[in-house]
């Protein structure tokens, strides 16, 4: 007789369900027969009966068969009709393929920010309604006329906009490069995700950051790529790591963000950049520079990219116009060598078939306008001001009790809290008082830090959720 393997990873009450489900699809079990009990089925099994219990629950909720008090339980006759016939197991199918979910803090984010929408948001990484150029926009559109055929766009993205950003490049990053280098993404994460399927393979070993941004998508690991870490300081990552790295594990390409790091904020020093061109060169290793956050600096002088200096081609350069103007255009670009760029454009294509020609056409004159640096000095100014009044919030509240570095652009408050909370139950103690949070595992570092994202909350709201977050640190603290 059949039994479960308790060495296997499935849990017992799934195997057991999936065993009954293939003998009742096979007949062996018609529609409107009788199961054995949960006693006499646990004990021929040698499990538990609650393990028996589980098991019938899951066959319950997909209808494959029935109970009722006093007649035990049957084969589904209604769902089952003359011939067993029942909808897909889609439970097992959400669970299955490569591509893995989202980590399970940020499915609570998320869910916590769907069923409350009052909650005071800290957590999401964009910039607030009132940040966003949406006067401009609207400007812009109130005289948009779209003259050009309404199909398929050349797989590169759209040339206007390549061309708008070929002197947007030169003019605000320093970064000289012509249209057939770039590419226009849905945003940097699909430029991440496509460098990661396409040019990257399974066991393939990377290096970054510690703690990065990366830490929180998952597509690394769908991949079956092996993440190695370079951990930050205050003077960003040691560029002599990615040598031991290379040598240990054969790392085969480097991610960063130099600038304004997420979550940290920090800058990459100028010494290390030199030393990191250097080594890349030497080990002919390629990096990937991703660089959303550069043109928020608070004083207006943006640190260089890795790219502005790069002299044979080391560097992958990733930008976005969601943390300087709209999350919701949907815009992105990467600068990479010609045969990179098609060989992205032909994996890209096949996913989607290019992007909307019209939020395309509309960034591209939005970076051609003179309404663009206005835009770009106002936003640097509000989101120095949010910067100074979380610090000033989280001053008042825990003066002694965490610990942070000021940034000096980006939207993101790094901390750490000089108690030993347990992320989770943090995070639940935020969201029931009305405000949430990024744990700072989510980036891959120990427990004990939380970012802040202070360009998300309205400005009033800001002093109110960090005193709600402290009341909650505070509780747990006691």
């Amino acid at each position: 007789m059949w039994k479960p393997d308790r060495g296997s990873k499935k849990a017992l009450y799934q195997q057991i369900a999936d065993h009954l489900e293939q003998r009742i699809s096979y007949g062996e079990f018609p529609p409107g027969s009788l199961l054995p009990s949960e006693r006499k089925l646990a004990d021929r099994l040698g499990v538990n009966r609650s393990t028996v219990i589980m098991a019938f629950a899951e066959l319950r909720s997909m209808g494959i068969i029935d109970s009722r008090t006093g007649s035990g339980t049957r084969v589904s006759a209604t769902k089952w009709g003359a011939t067993p016939r029942h909808t897909p197991n889609w439970s097992r199918y959400a669970e299955g393929g490569n591509f893995l979910p989202n980590l399970p803090f940020m499915r609570r984010i998320r869910e916590a920010l769907i069923q409350q929408p009052s909650l005071i948001d800290f957590a999401s990484g964009e910039l607030a309604a009132d940040l966003a150029p949406s006067e401009e926009i609207a400007k812009l559109m109130s005289g948009f006329q779209y003259t050009s055929y309404l199909g398929y766009d050349n797989p590169q993205g759209s040339i206007p906009l390549r061309q708008a950003l070929v002197d947007y490049l030169e003019k605000y990053r320093e970064i000289r490069t012509t249209e057939s280098s770039i590419l226009i993404t849905s945003g940097s994460q699909q430029s991440l995700y496509l460098i990661t399927q396409c040019l990257l393979s399974p066991g393939d070993a990377v290096a970054i950051e510690d703690p990065s941004y990366c830490y929180s998508l998952p597509m690394f690991q769908s991949a079956g790529i092996r993440l190695f870490r370079l951990p930050v300081d205050s003077q960003g990552i040691q560029p002599e790591e990615i040598r031991s790295l290379f040598k240990k594990h054969r790392i085969k390409m480097v991610f960063l963000n130099p600038n304004f790091q997420n979550p940290t904020g920090t800058v990459l020093s100028d010494a290390s950049r030199r030393q990191l061109l250097d080594i890349a060169s030497e080990l002919r290793l390629p990096i990937v520079e991703d660089d959303p956050f550069s043109l928020t600096a608070y004083d207006g002088n943006p640190p260089s990219p890795l790219k502005a200096s790069d002299k044979v081609g080391s560097i992958i350069y990733i930008g976005s116009f969601s943390k300087i103007a709209a999350s919701g255009l949907r815009i992105g670009w990467m600068v990479a060598p010609h045969s990179i760029v098609k060989r992205l454009a032909d994996a890209r294509q096949q996913m989607d078939f290019g992007l909307s020609v019209i939020p395309q056409q509309v960034a591209g004159q939005f970076l051609q306008s003179s309404l663009f640096e206005p835009h770009l000095d106002r936003l640097r100014m509000e989101l120095r001001f949010r910067r100074d009044l979380t610090i000033e919030a989280l001053n008042k509240e825990l003066p002694d009790a965490l610990a942070y570095t000021i940034p000096d652009g980006g939207l993101h408050l790094w901390c750490r809290l000089n108690s030993a909370i347990q992320d989770g139950r943090l995070l639940e103690e935020t969201i029931k008082r009305g405000t949430v949070f990024v744990p700072g595992s989510v980036y891959g570092s120990d427990p004990g830090f939380v970012r802040f994202t202070f360009s998300r909350p309205k400005t009033e709201d800001i002093e109110r959720g960090i005193s709600l977050f402290c009341e909650a640190f505070r509780q747990l603290n006691n």
